[in-house]
């Protein structure tokens, strides 16, 4: 039985409204049946975006929970006027809920709009304990974001990374608790707080793992034919879509057989179609778009031989984990991140930034299919640990222990 606990939740998570209902990401909507699974009630607040909810979006309606779960919608504010304009506001309202939860969870990142760092900081000057989570390095982000354009937008670039990368550190330093997604997180940024600690986020449940039986059948198969590679996730520079494709054609240049699909939307999704048709791979490299459903995702996971990715920024991409519950090698550029995921059983290879090193890499396993075979095991073995019930506990158990609130003296 979960002890009488209130949890305060504030995301840079956006949702949609329709006729005045509230609909949110699938993954997130597990997040909060697992924080409520730690804590008796939970405020979550988001932010309101403007249009339609899409496919991968539900109906998050808290009457259905009672008095377990409030829902509060906050303003973007991702531009310098929206954020000023909204400033005040935002100060009080988080005034009030911090005064009202037990136990305080920000989940910062960005430069306008980042209402969960305000948070923070007015917690902090408070004399609350609190702690603050962080899936990726989002001052690095930016800067690499900014790297890739010219002029003016460049030098704004620039500058908001910086603004990030100082309210990141003073806001880690006025936290009690740090709680960084991957080992890329915790690395770069885990040494400006009094408390850090690695965790994960995933929302996959022990049900979800690759069964033994289907796993020694993907065995089996991966004996011959050609390679089924997989990637998940947005089509955009900071997963090295440019850098995926050529190591596609440097395989398909020494004549490897592969099926490569890359499901996911994003800005270079017609720059990646384009460039696979001018190479002349469009027989074996295809964008397919999102996978909207949790089966058809495991299943595609589990079908393929590898993730093969090329991911470009600190980041914790949770396709990663997903894959290695589901049996499948990770096959890509080496982090900090992925080779801690793979530390215990080698379940992937990782190599340098280099599309001819990794395409050394597939290659080699498609002429060792015996290490394939070995490599799938591994991966089975690294993710078998990895699921939702676990990860939601671990980070709660954290909060619990570093940012319990002080008992009330009696006058």
């Amino acid at each position: 039985m979960t002890p009488a606990s209130s949890l305060l939740l504030v995301l840079p998570l956006g949702v949609h409204l329709k006729e005045g209902r509230v609909f949110i990401e699938r993954q997130a909507a597990n997040g909060v049946k697992r924080w409520l699974a730690n804590f008796s009630r939970m405020t979550l607040a988001v932010k309101v975006l403007p249009g339609e909810p899409s496919a991968d979006e539900v109906e998050i309606d808290p009457r259905k929970l009672g008095d377990a779960l409030t829902v509060e919608l906050m303003p973007s504010g991702w531009t310098p006027y929206e954020h000023y304009s909204e400033r005040s506001g935002m100060q009080r309202r988080l005034k009030a809920w911090i005064d009202n939860h037990d136990y305080l969870q920000f989940a910062i990142g960005g430069t306008w709009g980042d209402w969960a760092a305000m948070g923070a900081m007015i917690a902090a000057k408070k004399g609350r304990k609190a702690s603050i989570w962080m899936d990726r390095v989002e001052s690095e982000v930016l800067r690499l974001s900014a790297l890739r354009d010219k002029g003016l937008r460049r030098v704004r670039g620039l500058f908001y990374s910086k603004i990030s990368g100082f309210r990141e550190r003073q806001v880690i330093r006025a936290s009690t608790l740090g709680l960084f997604h991957g080992n890329d997180t915790l690395s770069t940024l885990g040494a400006f707080s009094p408390n850090p600690y690695l965790v994960h986020n995933i929302h996959l449940s022990k049900a979800d793992r690759i069964s033994p039986d289907r796993l020694e059948a993907k065995v089996t198969a991966a004996g011959g034919g050609p390679l089924e590679l997989v990637y998940l996730g947005r089509i955009h520079p900071d997963k090295g879509v440019m850098d995926w494709i050529e190591t596609l054609k440097l395989l398909s240049m020494r004549h490897i057989p592969f099926r490569a699909r890359w499901f996911g939307d994003g800005p270079d999704m017609e720059e990646a179609r384009a460039k696979v048709e001018r190479l002349g791979l469009s027989q074996s490299v295809s964008f397919p778009g999102r996978l909207e459903s949790r089966d058809e995702i495991l299943e595609t996971l589990r079908s393929a031989h590898m993730m093969l990715f090329c991911h470009m920024t600190p980041e914790s991409p949770r396709c990663l984990i997903e894959a290695l519950m589901s049996g499948t090698p990770i096959v890509g550029y080496g982090s900090a991140y992925s080779e801690d995921l793979i530390a215990d059983h080698a379940g992937g290879i990782l190599t340098e930034m280099d599309a001819t090193k990794l395409a050394d890499a597939v290659a080699q396993l498609h002429f060792d299919r015996a290490g394939l075979a070995r490599l799938i095991r591994n991966a089975a073995k690294d993710g078998h640990d990895m699921n939702d019930e676990a990860v939601f506990a671990h980070r709660s158990e954290l909060m619990k222990r570093f940012t319990a609130p002080q008992p009330q003296m009696a006058i």
